[in-house]
């Protein structure tokens, strides 16, 4: 039996030298889930970026 893996949707970038951090990808993150959306922050080291996606399956 196999399972499709669960893929990812790039919803916002926000580049990790911002002065406040993290701050404004975690509240656009949970600015989405308060629409009902599964979003989450993670980091892209090679980009130096924290993503804000979602898990779609």
């Amino acid at each position: 039996m196999t399972t499709a893996a669960p893929s990812r949707t790039v919803l916002e970038r926000f580049p990790a030298g911002h002065p406040r951090g993290s701050w404004p990808a975690d509240e656009c993150a949970a600015a989405q889930r308060a629409q009902g959306h599964d979003a989450h922050v993670v980091m892209d080291l090679d980009a130096d970026q924290f993503l804000v996606v979602t898990t779609t399956r």
